[in-house]
């Protein structure tokens, strides 16, 4: 196997393309995806998840910047129960040094079990070069390396392919015709073939899951007996590891342990996890001992655990877990999100290990849904590795695209900003017809931009009529900020307009600052992470936070990047640390404040019967963790809320995301509005105008029957029903 990632956006958005055109790799991956889910929630039931994954992050997070010592400790260790240690600077010195080993010991066949690290440098291509016979001993690694490809996911190497694919494959290895539905049948030729192969074999390679440092202990966690033949049968044993995984302690590997099958698989605990302590008995070897060989592989990850952003990648497992939740990848498949580390850590460890080159294009590719960080035992913020990685990439090509410049410089004067804004209002009019559309793509979007319509900038934004429609309250029991970000202020203004009655029917004041400006999140998805900053201070300084109690947001994203972000940004100053501690503090959700400040009760909606479904923002159900608040809000609010599959899968929009590759945007948008209709709900309700634009966007380009809308507009909706309800009985 040899690099075939794409070089640029163009070739990239092809093979997209193509792999959307695969039915049955998109229906595979649905069917894993939706069992995963499943067996994952089983597999961690009773236990504290996240005090879990704290307890993994810390160990790992501790470890790195004690990886040479930790090597050191286990090359003492291990070499004293008779192995060799060797440290490999680059993927090439590896695969030099193993093919040298190889040549010592007059090695002629290898077998190998299945090895991440082993594919990072290409190690079949290179003893294959060498004139070795290698042949790979776990099923998916020998079905893919039979059709010369790279594996498609880090546990699950074959996915992608059909038992009708393995069946013609067989076809062709033993010249017998396979029936692709006896399954069972061809696993028999699997074992048979590979049986021999175990038996000729004079070197077995195999990675490790753990370097335990106070033993010299390798851990292997397999669900095949695959690696405890490829490790104890053939004379010579090399064992190739990343740096990465060198840790103190035994308690530290079973710790992990106690969360990667489950994590992996869904299952409790794999079916082998074999521990090796140096050279065993081994009646091949001319001395009686096993030949054991372990070299550690560097490859940049000596230098990447000393950066204080990049360090977090080398906490990675190898679980894949990244890759079962993530939208895009359950799409497309691993050969296409990924080079040789698939998922959203493949996105981060390909331009540190195979290049900038490779991750130009790959790492471009991410929603921001933070399904990954959710689901990360190691306690990874991967999207926000994603972005920065995005930057290293720009920074390492000297690039800063234009559209990023002229992003940062409007954004920055907010003066400016909304200026522009105003007068997009009336430049759009030729585009409009009469109703909240553009009805007409302006011509710098292509026809793949066609799948939803383009909501019209609102003739007077938010900020423009807040003096009109602001509630009096003479005196509040609390006084809230409304943070409105760019959709509600100038595209969706009514949606928070229609919550104001509700709220000053609760005793709440409102102010709405004119000071206040983007949230900054667009600016970081763009990796313009210094435009983000001043975004952040000029919020900051917008907000009296010692006459404010809550800051109020109908936007997921805004409230999730303020609260998650800014610290980040503004972290570094001290004199800033007390405010950005209150700030973050007061932001809160509208569905969460509804149901936790106002404690509403549902004597005060009106119930309309009205079947409805939600969609849970990303930013909201993962970036603030706000799960039950939004269905709760709905039922106490007198709402028929029916469930859909995939509530919490995205919709597709991520901001710009959508601008970039509407082809994935188009299908997570499809996939979720088929699953709305299927549930046969009249209403759509969602926590976030990006969510909304998406949707309703879609709804109308697809002529769905139901209506789009956010759940503060619903909400308010059956509040003033029920106030009009209670006039009319009384009058």
């Amino acid at each position: 196997m040899t690099s075939n990632a794409p070089q640029n956006m163009k070739a990239y958005r092809q093979r997209l393309r193509q792999a959307l055109d695969n039915t049955f790799l998109r229906q595979t991956l649905d069917t894993f995806a939706d069992a995963y889910r499943e067996s994952r929630a089983r597999a961690f039931e009773g236990i504290d998840l996240e005090s879990l994954v704290n307890d993994i992050a810390h160990r790992k997070a501790s470890a790195l910047p004690r990886l040479k010592e930790l090597f050191e400790q286990f090359k003492h260790q291990a070499e004293a129960a008779g192995a060799v240690v060797h440290s490999a600077a680059t993927a090439q010195e590896a695969d030099e040094l193993i093919a040298a080993i190889a040549r010592e010991h007059g090695v002629r066949k290898i077998i190998k079990s299945k090895s991440m690290t082993a594919e990072e440098t290409f190690l079949n291509s290179h003893l294959e070069q060498e004139g070795f016979h290698v042949t790979e001993t776990d099923l998916g690694e020998w079905i893919i390396q039979l059709r010369g490809e790279g594996p498609s996911h880090m546990v699950l190497p074959a996915i992608h392919l059909s038992r009708h694919q393995v069946a013609e494959l067989f076809e062709k290895v033993t010249g017998e015709k396979h029936n692709p539905d006896d399954i069972e049948k061809m696993v028999k030729v699997a074992r048979r073939t590979l049986r021999r192969a175990y038996l000729e074999a004079d070197m077995g390679i195999s990675g490790a899951n753990f370097a335990v440092a106070e033993t010299g202990t390798l851990g292997l966690v397999t669900n095949e007996g695959n690696a405890r033949l490829v490790t104890t049968l053939p004379r010579v044993h090399v064992a190739l590891v990343g740096y990465d995984k060198l840790m103190p302690d035994l308690e530290t590997a079973l710790t992990i342990l106690k969360a990667l099958p489950r994590n992996a698989t869904g299952q409790i605990i794999s079916t082998y996890v074999t521990w090796i302590t140096g050279a065993t008995e081994c009646a091949a070897s001319p001395t009686g001992r096993k030949i054991l060989h372990i070299i550690f592989l560097d490859n940049g990850r000596l230098h990447l655990a000393k950066d204080p952003v990049f360090s977090q990648a080398l906490q990675c497992v190898r679980c894949g877990a990244c890759a079962n939740v993530c939208p895009i990848y359950r799409l497309v498949g691993g050969h296409n999100y990924g080079h040789v580390y698939i998922g959203a850590i493949g996105l981060i460890l390909t331009a540190f290990y195979h290049g900038v080159p490779n991750a130009r294009a790959l790492v471009m590719n991410c929603l921001n849904c933070q399904a990954c960080k959710a689901v990360c035992p190691a306690g990874i913020d991967l999207p926000y590795l994603i972005k920065n990685t995005v930057r290293h990439v720009l920074q390492a090509e000297n690039r800063r695209p234009v559209k990023k410049r002229l992003l940062s410089l409007v954004l920055k004067d907010r003066k400016l900003f909304h200026f522009l804004l105003r007068r997009a209002s009336l430049v759009q009019k030729p585009l409009a017809g009469e109703g909240p559309f553009i009805r007409h793509l302006p011509l710098f979007f292509d026809k793949t931009h066609g799948f939803r319509s383009l909501p019209v900038i609102a003739a007077t934004p938010l900020r423009d009529r807040w003096a009109a429609v602001r509630p009096h309250v003479a005196n509040p029991a609390l006084r809230v900020t409304l943070f409105g970000g760019c959709l509600i202020d100038f595209v969706y203004p009514e949606q928070a307009q229609a919550i104001l009655p509700l709220l000053a029917d609760h005793q709440v004041s409102v102010d709405y600052p004119q000071a206040q400006t983007c949230c900054g999140l667009p600016a970081l998805m763009a990796a313009e992470p210094e435009t983000a900053r001043h975004l952040a201070l000029q919020n900051l300084k917008a907000v009296d936070l010692d006459h404010t109690d809550w800051i109020l947001t109908l936007c997921a994203s805004c409230g999730s990047h303020m609260k998650e972000n800014y610290p980040k940004l503004l972290g570094d100053d001290p004199t800033l640390a007390d405010q950005i501690r209150r700030f973050t503090a007061k932001v809160i959700d509208f569905s969460s404040f509804v149901k936790e400040v106002l404690k509403v009760s549902d004597d005060e909606f009106m119930a309309t019967g009205v079947k409805t479904a939600y969609h849970a923002p990303c930013h909201l159900c993962r970036g603030l963790k706000v799960v039950d608040a939004p269905r709760e809000v709905l039922k106490t609010a007198n709402m028929n809320y029916v469930p859909t599959r995939d509530e919490d899968v995205c919709c597709g929009f991520g901001g710009s995301y959508s601008l970039e590759f509407p082809e994935i945007s188009a299908e997570l948008l499809k996939r979720k509005l088929d699953n709305v209709a299927a549930s046969g709900a009249d209403m759509l309700v969602t926590d976030c105008p990006g969510c909304v634009l998406q949707l309703r966007g879609g709804a109308d380009k697809q002529g769905r029957s139901f209506e789009v809308c956010h759940i503060a507009e619903a909400v308010a909706r059956a509040y003033q029903g029920a106030k009009k309800a209670l006039v009319e009985k009384s009058s």
